[in-house]
């Protein structure tokens, strides 16, 4: 089962470089990756720690703390299920219920304005409601690039838009089988409906790694 605090960290609301470029440069920084163990492949994420600390530290202390493990893969946001003036395709995941929360304070949102990062194909960010409440029990990935969860975009009502702090540089074919998955009828809120996948992907194992740009 998803922790219920994860779905609804996206429930409130609802991105140019090359990626080899932004991974070249990160790569060559010393930043860390996060090698995704899942159901139905490796996927692994460049963390943008200098660009987004904030986000970045906190998504790393889940993941050492193996708050992921056992996570999944549970929703995906496409144009047969998203029904809203400003859609998006994303797929979003969370830590699973198998241990207690890890505690932490939320995190200060690091909008793309501040970062210069972009909702570019393969972008993860951090889901929101209020600014000021955000964790990282949970994360999405941009599918082709989402403009409107930038800063000014109009997927949020406030405009700040959603904190990108990785990029998938490996295993993104991974991610867009998952984005295709049947999804559901049944929906634990009506922002959520028809699109909760019928079979979420788990998440076997989620680690610290070091990125390696040449096969990315």
């Amino acid at each position: 089962m998803i922790r219920r605090a994860a779905i609804l960290g996206l429930m409130t609301a609802w991105g140019v470089l090359l990626p080899s470029v932004v991974e070249s440069r990160d790569c060559e920084h010393g930043d860390p990756a996060v090698e995704l163990q899942t159901d139905a492949g490796v996927i692994t994420i460049l963390i943008h720690s200098k660009e987004a600390p904030a986000s970045s530290d906190a998504f790393l202390g889940q993941v050492n703390a193996q708050q992921y493990d056992g996570g999944s893969f549970f929703r995906a946001v496409r144009p047969d299920n998203d029904r809203t003036e400003n859609p998006i395709e994303v797929v979003q995941a969370a830590v699973g219920e198998h241990a207690p929360p890890l505690d932490q304070d939320p995190i200060p949102h690091e909008g793309t304005n501040q970062t210069g990062l972009k909702h570019i194909d393969g972008a993860v960010s951090l889901p929101r409601g209020d600014i000021g409440t955000t964790t990282a029990t949970s994360f999405f990935v941009s599918i082709g690039p989402q403009p409107a969860l930038d800063h000014g975009g109009k997927r949020n009502p406030d405009g700040q838009g959603f904190a990108v702090f990785g990029q998938v540089i490996c295993g993104m074919d991974v991610v867009r089988e998952i984005h295709k998955q049947p999804v559901s009828s049944d929906s634990p809120l009506a922002a959520m409906a028809e699109q909760i996948l019928e079979q979420p992907v788990r998440i076997l194992r989620a680690r610290v790694v070091q990125p390696n740009c040449s096969g990315a």
